[in-house]
């Protein structure tokens, strides 16, 4: 009877999954509600999901749970590129909203990187094929975005809209656990593990002209980087160990 029990479990999970109830990349309920609500013990529950991750359709990481499997957006550091132009390029349909839109004093951090008083800040959450794919602010200095408008950075990236030729960016990229307020952003429990990238953009005189920082949930993103063979170095260039940070 056990046996005939997970199955039907699975049957059910699956046959939810491809109504589209659970996108591609989505969380299911944890095992514990799901427990609950097929009135089954959660042995039987992971014995159900256990066989759907065996089928492709399920994946699971640790402090995150259970997600339908998704191919996972492989962004290349060797080029700069925005998320909306990779997505693109990997099939998928991006979209953002803008979530604020205000010009504001530089706090501490952004004006020891961009050397100005004022900036225009924006918060904005990507997606890819209508789901949760980044939680991205954007800080420009005020002199080189004093035309810009909701909609404008609505219907573009900043890369295309500062009046400022680009020449280069770097990009330093760490693991945190995301907060109550952008978990609820991104569809992920609190604390739940994310890549956090800051981008420092500058502009062919090497002046820095953007900053930003980008949470990206970790079951959906990875991060490629090319590693020509170096005669001296096992390292790649840029490669850096941060000690008490």
């Amino acid at each position: 009877m056990r046996t005939i029990r997970y199955r039907e479990i699975a049957e059910d999970l699956r046959r939810r999954t491809e109504s589209g109830e659970f996108g591609a990349g989505r969380l299911l309920p944890s095992e514990a509600d799901l427990s609950a609500a097929y009135g089954a013990s959660r042995v039987t529950v992971r014995r159900a999901l256990e066989l759907l991750r065996d089928e492709g359709l399920l994946d699971a990481r640790q402090g995150l749970g259970w997600f339908v499997a998704v191919d996972l957006l492989r962004q290349s550091l060797g080029v700069l590129e925005t998320i909306e132009h990779q997505l693109a390029e990997s099939g998928r349909v991006p979209e953002r909203r803008v979530l604020e839109f205000a010009f504001v004093p530089a706090d501490p951090r952004v004006r020891a990187i961009l050397g100005v008083e004022n900036v225009l800040r924006v918060r904005r959450l990507n997606l890819a094929d209508g789901e949760p794919f980044a939680l991205v602010t954007v800080w420009c200095p005020a002199d080189l975005a004093a035309d810009l408008s909701r909609s404008d950075v609505a219907g573009a990236t900043f890369y295309e809209l500062i009046p400022v030729a680009l020449g280069g960016a770097t990009q330093t990229i760490g693991a945190s656990a995301a907060s109550a307020g952008d978990a609820r952003l991104l569809e992920i429990p609190p604390g739940s593990p994310v890549l956090r990238c800051e981008r420092v953009t500058t502009d062919t005189r090497g002046r820095p002209v953007l900053y930003s920082l980008h949470l990206f949930p970790a079951h959906r993103t990875e991060f490629v980087v090319d590693l020509p063979r170096a005669e001296q170095s096992i390292a790649p260039t840029g490669l850096r160990l941060v000690e008490g940070r």
